[in-house]
């Protein structure tokens, strides 16, 4: 790909889970601060947005919770995820930021654009928590907010599949992959490659999108510098 000047890198928390299938795999988390090392040492801006999905499926996980309390508890389960991780991030020398949309004491800052962007120009690494800070909005559509908002150049999207198909490869063993689509057919075809606020936002901003497999061997920087497996989206 070509070199890219800033970035929204977002994690399935399934994904940093592992094998396990819930809460944190070290292991994994450690390799993806490790590439986004790499990453920023050679001079592009990182900012993260977490998914909640280690810990919390929104209504999937309660069918007698309210909706707005179960998107809250989801919010919160960002916030931990994005905590975690930049501390792992700390471990290896990369000096970090977690906003949030709202108050959380000391533990993150508030989101401000000039703020993040600010931080990530000064070669920290920024993290997204607490979604848009509003029930019915997903992690997606917070992850395409912050991109808009902060210029990024792309959005990476980091799976627990190695990309886009044209059904689910997990129920489907014929399910075809895509090696780029345009996010026009996105839209069109509703496919699960996040939910349809956020497509219809990155199609009317023109944000791209790339889609990969977090678990693979160094999936991050292949994506920007490598052999790239996954699926491109076009504008």
């Amino acid at each position: 790909m070509d070199k890219l000047k800033r970035i929204l890198l977002k994690l399935s928390g399934e994904a940093l889970a592992g094998s396990k299938g819930f809460g944190f795999d070290e292991k994994t988390c450690m390799d993806v601060a490790d590439q986004v090392k790499q990453v920023m040492e050679k001079g592009t801006q990182v900012a993260i947005v977490i998914g909640g999905g280690n810990f919390w499926r929104g209504r999937g996980s309660s069918k007698i919770i309210e909706r707005t309390k179960s998107d809250q508890i989801g919010m919160l389960g960002t916030v931990m995820n994005c905590i975690y991780v930049s501390e792992i991030f700390r471990t290896l020398g990369i000096s970090t930021q977690v906003y949030t949309p709202f108050a959380c004491g000391s533990f993150t800052k508030l989101f401000s654009r000039d703020a993040a962007i600010e931080d990530l120009e000064a070669g920290k690494a920024v993290f997204f928590a607490g979604g848009t800070g509003h029930p019915y909005f997903s992690t997606d559509t917070g992850t395409t907010l912050r991109a808009l908002e902060i210029d990024a150049d792309a959005i990476l999207l980091a799976k627990s599949i190695d990309g886009i198909y044209d059904s689910d490869p997990e129920t489907n063993p014929d399910a075809v992959k895509y090696d780029e689509i345009r996010i026009q057919d996105v839209v069109d075809q509703r496919l699960q490659v996040v939910d349809l606020t956020a497509a219809i936002m990155c199609m009317e901003n023109k944000m791209p999108m790339v889609v990969f497999g977090l678990n693979e061997e160094n999936s991050i920087m292949n994506t920007l510098y490598g052999t790239f497996k996954g699926t491109i989206v076009t504008v």
